[in-house]
């Protein structure tokens, strides 16, 4: 049932598989067991995309209320035993996946170990209820109520270069002049920057920006920031380092970014299975405490 529903869900075997870590041919092999067992058609295949037969369209519902009450079950005895169980899929930005979240999946386990953690790192914009997702950690201007938002902390946000950049091109006054720089930019389908929220006296101002090259990982920017190619928009845990140690320097000071929130996401439920639970609490806690240095910095000093 779980594989008929992802398959229904993403449309297709190949994007189903990878969803459940299984081989196309084996979500297959599932499909057709199913339909052999229940005696009818679930799906028409065509070259490109699975869709749902009217036997489908039905079983697919009954499924989801079947797989609601499976994980409605294994969460009410979780509370009862105080012992949280099953798969748990995770997405996260890259660099705070790598530097911070991943250090802390050990730990989780020696504390929860029957809960399995599938993490998924990438700077996109993961589609959490089409991509089944259980819990999420976000570093954005979220405005998105289609899930529950529990903020770990606000992240401060700043423009800065490497002072070989400045020295070469100049240092921007206002920020009008971002016009003639080149400006890093974190670009990804359905990315927004293509401009730059910053504070100014009469409120918040959208300035256009753009450079000569772009990525879609966060890391990148920085390697780029420091090689002294341009200006770049970055949340300060992550270049707290650098502008301690001046390679890295904050421009526009008074014209700074709009915060960001770093926030755990998990999609609205009647019942929370427990072992999102158990690891929202746990990431929120063990966030705060590592970036507690980074996140109290003043980077203007």
């Amino acid at each position: 049932m779980r594989t008929f529903v992802r398959v229904v869900d993403m449309g297709n075997l190949s994007a189903a598989g990878r969803s459940l870590r299984m081989s196309p041919a084996v979500v297959s092999h599932r499909i057709q067991q199913l339909e052999q067992h229940l005696g009818v058609r679930l799906l028409n295949r065509t070259t490109r995309q699975l869709q749902p037969t009217e036997h489908g369209h039905i079983f697919y519902r009954d499924c989801l209320e079947v797989l609601d009450a499976v994980e409605r079950a294994e969460t009410n005895l979780a509370s009862a035993t105080g012992v949280p169980s099953g798969s748990l899929r995770v997405t996260a930005p890259l660099g705070f996946g790598r530097r911070v979240l991943g250090p802390m999946i050990p730990r989780f386990r020696e504390a929860y170990p029957l809960v399995d953690v599938r993490l998924r790192l990438s700077d996109h914009l993961i589609d959490l209820l089409h991509e089944a997702v259980d819990v999420a950690i976000r570093m954005a201007v979220l405005r998105d109520s289609a899930f529950v938002v529990r903020k770990i902390a606000d992240c401060p946000r700043v423009l800065c270069a490497a002072p070989t950049y400045l020295d070469a091109a100049g240092e921007p006054e206002r920020p009008e002049d971002l016009a003639g720089h080149n400006c890093l930019l974190l670009r990804f389908p359905g990315s927004q920057q293509y401009q730059w929220s910053l504070n100014t006296p009469d409120g918040p101002a959208k300035v256009a920006v753009s450079g000569s090259f772009d990525a879609d990982y966060g890391e990148v920017l920085t390697d780029w920031l420091l090689d002294g190619q341009g200006i770049a928009m970055k949340p300060v845990w992550e270049v707290a380092e650098h502008l301690r140690s001046g390679a890295l320097r904050v421009v526009l000071s008074d014209f700074p970014p709009e915060p960001a929130v770093l926030a755990v996401l998990y999609p609205h439920r009647t019942l929370l299975p427990a072992k999102a639970r158990a690891f929202a609490d746990f990431v929120v806690a063990e966030t705060r405490a590592a970036l507690a240095d980074v996140l109290d910095y003043d980077p203007r000093g």
